[in-house]
Order: C-alpha cells, then structure tokens, then sequence
C-alpha cells in the first residue's frame, strides 16, 4: 500500500519547484506547472484542502518523480 504524504496544493508547488518545475499559468484554483525538459502536470490549489492520494499519486506520474523524492523535498 502507498504511504504518500497529506500535502497541500502550495506546497507540492513549492516542492515540485525544487525540482526545477514552474507555474506557466493559473485558470481559476487549477496551476499549471512545466519542466523545462517538457514534463507537465496541473496541481489544484484549495485553501484548507490537501491533495486526494490518487490524484498526487497521478501528479507524480505525470512529473516522472517518486514518492521518495517527493518526501526528501517537502
């Protein structure tokens, strides 16, 4: 069974941010974040709401990183 962290939106912006992604644009609570070498993903942000485990376990998927180096960030 996964054992991916509680994490807020901010905060996986934050630590995505370490690795190099950034905010392209923002439609409403939805960012859009890029790699420079292509790699994309959307991360919602809702005040007081952490990230369901199947969407960030998607978002990672999509960022081609794992709940390892995700927790080695935050």
């Amino acid at each position: 069974m996964s054992t991916l962290p509680a994490i807020t939106g901010n905060r996986f912006i934050k630590s995505l941010g370490r690795l190099g992604f950034e905010v392209v644009r923002r439609k409403g609570s939805q960012h859009f974040l890029r790699h420079p070498d292509g790699r994309c993903t959307v991360v919602p942000v809702h005040r007081g709401e952490t990230i369901g485990r199947g969407l960030l376990a998607q978002m990672l998927k999509d960022c081609e990183t794992t709940e390892e180096e995700l927790k080695s960030l935050m």
